[in-house]
C-alpha cells in the first residue's frame, strides 16, 4: 500500500488474508475453517488499509493464509507450518517434506519478509531515521480454550515510548480491557 515514506512509519499485516494458491486447494479443510482465526487475522486487512489511507503512509500486507506459512514466525519456529491449530489438524500440511517447507519459505515466507525490508529501507532513506513499524493484528475472543478478556491489545518489547502512551490512551475508555502485552507477549 502506498503512501508518504517521509512520514517515517510502516504498517503490516503478517496475516492479512486468508487466501491460498490454486495448487494447495484447501489444504484438505472445509470452506467454513476460512471464516476463522485460525486462517487470518479477521478484519486487519481492512484496519490497515484504512490507517494507511487516514495517516498518509505506507504499508505491507500477506497476501496468503497462515495456513499455508506463517509470515509472523521465525523460519525455526516449529508454529512455522502448523498441522494442528486451535483444535483443527491440517492434512495438507502433514505430513509436510522437507523440500515442500522450503518451497514455501522461498515462494511465500522470503518474498514477503524481503518486501517489508525493503520498505523500512525505503522510509528510512526517505525520513532520515529508523521507521516506527506498526504491525496490526486481531485475536478472537477464545482460543485453544483460553478466554481472552481483552478488547485490545499493545504488544512491545523494549522500547516503550509509543506502546505507554498508547495504552494509557485506550485504557480512559471504561468500556475497554486493554491488555500490555496481552494476549501475548
Amino acid at each position: 500500500v502506498e503512501g508518504d515514506r517521509k512520514r517515517g512509519i510502516v504498517l503490516l499485516g503478517d496475516h492479512a488474508r486468508r487466501a491460498l494458491p490454486e495448487e494447495y486447494g484447501s489444504l484438505g479443510l472445509p470452506a467454513n475453517e476460512f471464516d476463522r482465526h485460525i486462517a487470518y487475522d479477521i478484519g486487519v486487512e481492512t484496519v490497515t488499509r484504512e490507517l494507511a489511507a487516514t495517516l498518509g503512509v505506507p504499508a505491507v500486507l500477506a497476501n496468503f493464509s497462515r495456513l499455508l506459512i506463517d509470515p509472523n514466525r521465525g523460519e525455526d519456529d516449529p508454529t512455522l507450518i502448523r498441522q494442528l491449530y486451535d483444535g483443527t489438524i491440517v492434512p495438507g500440511n502433514y505430513p509436510l517434506a522437507p523440500e515442500e517447507r522450503e518451497r514455501r519459505l522461498d515462494s511465500f515466507y522470503r518474498p514477503y519478509h524481503d518486501a517489508v525490508g525493503a520498505m523500512i529501507a525505503s522510509v528510512a532513506a526517505a525520513s532520515g531515521r529508523a521507521p516506527f513499524i506498526f504491525s496490526v493484528h486481531s485475536f478472537p475472543p477464545v482460543m485453544q480454550g483460553h478466554i481472552r478478556p481483552w478488547h485490545v491489545g499493545v504488544l512491545w518489547d523494549l522500547d516503550d515510548r509509543v506502546a505507554r502512551p498508547l495504552i494509557d490512551l485506550l485504557a480512559r475508555d471504561p468500556t475497554l480491557v486493554v491488555g500490555d502485552n496481552e494476549p501475548y507477549d
